[in-house]
């Protein structure tokens, strides 16, 4: 033996060993093979749906309706003037509170349909709206 020489077990391996890499991933394929299938038969079970959103309830629409003759219709059923004032401030104190739409004839004097709108006013209707025809 003389000192300074190397042998050839020595020498520094260039190469990467691929076969404890390769049974590693081998063992991984097997896991997951016999692993999806029971993942896929699970127990079937209808699941309720739920939503985080809070639910908004629309408010009704009422039906104004006032006649050439200037008579009230609510909701197309004859309504007096005694009767509309307190009828409005039945349907304000609702939760959500109604929409009003006013739907007034052409040939009616304007002094009907501001009562009732000053009428829906007092009563603390805040939604008014006016329903006409498009025009032709």
């Amino acid at each position: 033996m003389a000192f300074g020489t190397q042998d050839e077990a020595d020498d520094v391996m260039n190469e990467i060993n691929m076969t404890p890499l390769v049974d590693v991933m081998l063992v991984l394929l097997i896991i997951f093979i016999i692993t999806v299938p029971v993942i896929k038969h699970a127990v079937p079970v209808d699941l309720p749906r739920a939503s985080n959103q809070e639910e908004v309830i629309k408010p009704e629409t009422i039906r104004l309706s006032i006649t050439a003759d200037g008579k009230y219709h609510w909701n197309e059923a004859d309504v007096t003037d005694e009767q509309l004032e307190p009828r409005l401030m039945e349907e304000a104190r609702k939760d959500p509170q109604p929409d009003l739409h006013i739907r007034g004839d052409k040939d009616v004097r304007y002094e009907r349909v501001a009562q009732a709108m000053s009428a829906a006013q007092r009563a603390g209707i805040k939604k008014i709206g006016f329903v006409t025809d498009p025009a032709k």
